[in-house]
Parts: C-alpha cells; sequence; structure tokens
C-alpha cells in the first residue's frame, strides 16, 4: 500500500526522534488517518533490518482486525493471545495485553502499541514496555498520566509526541470529510453528579432514558438523516436497546450491539450494517474503537459525556470519507459539542505528566469560544457566526459593551492583526514561529516571547512543529521588528 504524503512524513519523524534517543514515542493522528498503516510501516523498516516486533491491543476484535490486516498486507505473523497462541517465534507478533502482561512477551526489538491512550495508569502495559523502545497509536493522546514518570522505566511513560496531521488538515485535503451538527435536544443534567472526571454512569442512564428523549431521537432523524447509515452511542445497555426499539416501531431496520454479544453473532450484526439489510446500529461504546465503516454517514450521540477522548472517538466514527458521501451528520442530543466543541478543533500537542495542575497550568489548546446551535433549526454554528448557513436565520448580535471601573492603557501592536492571528489557533501559530525561527537562525526565547506578544500567554508545554508562516505573521513580526527598531533609535538618540 502506498503511503499518503503525511503519513510518509510521520514515518520520517518518528525515525529522526527515536534516533535522536527518545525510546517511547506516541504517534498522535485522528481516527480515519491511517495510523494502523503507519504502524505496519514501521514494522516493515524493521523486519527489514532483522529486527523482531510486536503488535499490542487491548480489545479481542483489535486483535482479530489487526490480524486481518497483516494478513491482508502480505505479513507473515504469530500469535500470543490466549488458547489462539501461535507461532511465537515469528519476527511479527500480534498480542493481547492481557496475554502477555500474564505469561510474558518473548525477547523484541520494538513495541508498536495500538489505542496507546489506553497505557496510562496501567502497570501491564509498563512491565511490557520497560527496557524496550515503544510507538504508541493514538487517535487522542490525552489521557491523564501518559506522560508521567516511572523509576522502572526511567524516564516518562511516553517521552514525545509525533503529529502526523489534524483532522482540518485531512479534511482540505480530502481524506476525511467535514459534518453538518445539529443538537435538537440535551437532556437536563443538573442533578447528575461528577465521578472520576464524566458522568456518573447510573444517575447519567436515569437523565437520558426517558421516553420523550428517546423518542426525539428518532423523529429528528427522520427528518434530518433518514435512510442512511447511521451508528447511535447510548449511555448504557438498556438505553441502546430502548432507541433501537423506538427506531424499530418507526419502520426502521435497526440493531444493537454490546460486548455481552459473543463474536459470530457481532460478525452477523456488522455485516448487516455494512450490507445495508441493516440501517441503524445501537452501541455504548463497543464500536468506538476500531470499527472502521466509511459508509456510515450519521452518528448520534445520545451519551452525554465530559471526556474529550470518548467524545473524539464517537464523532470519528463517521469522517471517513465514501463515495458518495461529501459530508457526514452528527445529531448531538447529548449537549457535548456545546460543551466541548466541534471535533476538528482538537489535536494532541503535549502529554498529561500525572501532577496536580496549577492554576496557571490550566490553559489547554480548545476553542476561546464553543457552538451555538441555530435558535431556528438547531444546526450548530461556528462561534461567532450569526447567520444559519442551514436554514438561513440570522441571530440578533449581543452586546457585548459593559462599563466597568479601571484605567485605559496603551494597546500595543496592531489588535487588528493580533486578533486575525489568534484565530488562526495557537497550535498553528506556535508551529509558523518555529519554522521562522529556524529559518532565521532564533533561539526558542524567541519564539516564547513572540507567541506570549500574541497570545499573552507562555506557551504550554507545546511540541516542535513546522508551519508555512503565513502573510498575516510575517507582517506582524515586520511591524513588530520595525516598532522596536524605532524604539531603540529613540533611545539612543
Amino acid at each position: 500500500m502506498e503511503l499518503r504524503p503525511y503519513q510518509v512524513a510521520a514515518v520520517q519523524a518518528l525515525r529522526k526522534t527515536m534516533a535522536a534517543g527518545f525510546r517511547r514515542l506516541i504517534l498522535s493522528s485522528p481516527t480515519g488517518s491511517g495510523k494502523t498503516e503507519i504502524g505496519f510501516e514501521i514494522i516493515r523498516g524493521a523486519q527489514a533490518k532483522g529486527k523482531k516486533v510486536a503488535f499490542l491491543a487491548n480489545r479481542l476484535h483489535l486483535v482479530d482486525q489487526t490480524c486481518r490486516r497483516l494478513t491482508q498486507a502480505g505479513f507473515e505473523y504469530g500469535l500470543i493471545q490466549g488458547q489462539n497462541t501461535s507461532a511465537p517465534w515469528r519476527s511479527i507478533l500480534v498480542c493481547s495485553i492481557q496475554s502477555v502482561a500474564s505469561r510474558g512477551l518473548p525477547d523484541v526489538d520494538l513495541l508498536v502499541i495500538d489505542e496507546a491512550h489506553a497505557a496510562a495508569g496501567t502497570s501491564a502495559y509498563r512491565d511490557v514496555m520497560a527496557g524496550k523502545p515503544c510507538i504508541g497509536l493514538t487517535a487522542t493522546p490525552y489521557s491523564k498520566g501518559l506522560g508521567k514518570y516511572y523509576p522502572e522505566l526511567g524516564g516518562a511513560l511516553f517521552e514525545r509526541v509525533v503529529t502526523a496531521a489534524r483532522i482540518t488538515d485531512l479534511i482540505d485535503q480530502g481524506y476525511l470529510v467535514s459534518a453538518d451538527i445539529w443538537a435538537p435536544s440535551e437532556p437536563d443534567l443538573s442533578g447528575v453528579k461528577i465521578t472520576a472526571g464524566d458522568y456518573n454512569e447510573k444517575e447519567l442512564g436515569e437523565a437520558v432514558d426517558k421516553p420523550t428523549l428517546v423518542g426525539d431521537i428518532v423523529s429528528h432523524w427522520l427528518r434530518l438523516a433518514n435512510n442512511t447509515a447511521t451508528v447511535v452511542f447510548a449511555t448504557n445497555i438498556a438505553h441502546s436497546k430502548h432507541i433501537r426499539d423506538e427506531f424499530l416501531s418507526a419502520g426502521v431496520a435497526a440493531e444493537h450491539l454490546d460486548c455481552y454479544v459473543d463474536e459470530d453473532e457481532r460478525r452477523e450484526i456488522l455485516e448487516r450494517i455494512a450490507s445495508g439489510e441493516t440501517t441503524v446500529i445501537c452501541n455504548v461504546g463497543v464500536l468506538a474503537e476500531g470499527w472502521d465503516f466509511p459508509a456510515c454517514k450519521t452518528l448520534i450521540l445520545a451519551r452525554p459525556t465530559k471526556s474529550l477522548i470518548r467524545y473524539l472517538q464517537m464523532a470519528g466514527r463517521v469522517l471517513r470519507p465514501y463515495p458518495g458521501k461529501e459530508r457526514a451528520i452528527i445529531l448531538d442530543h447529548s449537549g457535548a459539542v456545546r460543551r466541548i466543541g466541534f471535533p476538528w478543533d482538537y489535536f494532541g500537542q503535549h502529554l498529561d505528566d500525572g501532577k496536580p495542575k496549577k492554576a496557571s497550568d490550566t490553559e489547554k489548546e480548545q476553542p476561546e469560544r464553543l457552538p451555538t446551535p441555530c435558535p431556528k433549526c438547531s444546526f450548530m454554528r461556528p462561534p461567532r457566526v450569526l447567520l444559519c448557513s442551514s436554514c438561513g436565520f440570522e441571530s440578533k448580535p449581543p452586546n457585548e459593551v459593559h462599563a466597568v471601573d479601571g484605567q485605559l492603557v496603551q494597546v500595543s501592536g496592531k489588535p487588528k492583526a493580533q486578533k486575525t492571528i489568534q484565530g488562526m489557533g495557537r497550535y498553528s501559530v506556535y508551529g509558523q514561529l518555529c519554522a521562522l525561527a529556524g529559518a532565521r537562525d532564533k533561539t526558542e526565547g524567541w519564539i516564547k516571547a513572540n507567541y506570549k506578544e500574541i497570545f499573552g500567554t507562555w506557551p504550554n508545554r507545546q511540541e516542535t512543529h513546522f508551519e508555512e508562516p503565513t502573510p498575516e505573521l510575517l507582517s506582524w513580526i515586520r511591524y513588530k521588528q520595525i516598532q522596536w527598531a524605532h524604539s531603540h533609535k529613540r533611545v539612543a538618540t
């Protein structure tokens, strides 16, 4: 399989970073970007050098999926997974983390870890990773402690992030599709407690699994996404089955899938959704990882969450391109988009070190403003956009003028140009500054000082990357240079 340009660049970046002495890396790349293909290219290169590689997965269906893909790619491999273990002497091994944690892993030269965000906080992964170079693959490198220091590893669990691509880049290049998002309704979560950073499962189920809310899901699907292949993420198994039953009552072919379904039945259910015999498939979380069905056009978010990882994993199910599928549809009945933002607003850039955060360290790369629903049709509009592109309704601008006590101060620089640059996003601007610093032989301090001048805060553990500087940033840098020269000229005279 011929790799895409960003995949080739990612492989090169991984090799370069390892050559620089970093042994445990995270490859951050969106769902649908081909992380497995990048992993296979790393395996191919290691095998060509006579190295032995183990590919670790934490779910049985991910183990099976990796085996199928390796077979399709022409690799010979061994398997370490329960009673299915075979040919463990081969140079490529596909392993269940549960099996190798209990039995041990044969001596290998490299580990490739699928869904590596799951490695945070688990001793099973640390025991296997100790003393070995590792590359973790994930679309969501946001787990707490993914960059935490462990004495047994002699360093962080993962030491560096290599970003292969961002969702916006892949949409622009045609490798992913964007989505039209509606938020017709959301449950009242005012009484639901927060447990371990997300909504309490039991209380959440009681809040969302109500006949009126379930019926609302089906009625809006019939109006906005009728007859499109659809995946539903529900709060619990009972909720998922109730949604399925409501679709069936409306004459829509729907099925439910959960972790208790045996492998044969699971395969039959997925074959029916793939063939079009089934239109809607309802689940809680088993399809959030490792399920590749590009023809799936519609996502129904019926599970409220505060977890960025869970949100992005669910959203990624419908962003893959497919013939005739120009845009996906997301029907948000959970409030997730309003609370978290569009799924393409996020990208991995640094790893959580597991330490308690100070107030100054809590700033994250997320939209300064969140999407808002159109008052007329509930279509989710980007921040600051008043005209709905779905129904044409235009909201009146809010009155944002507030009288406060204080002193007038002079605003330095060009406020309008600076605001334009800020709108590019912190990650993009940091990459542009890195590129300029490299071209002009500037120091890291120069990058940080200009970043702070633009955003008013120091960069928050940004990873070095490079983006072509935009004309707006170049103009702003030139303006600051002229301003600096004039100020020094006045001092000298």
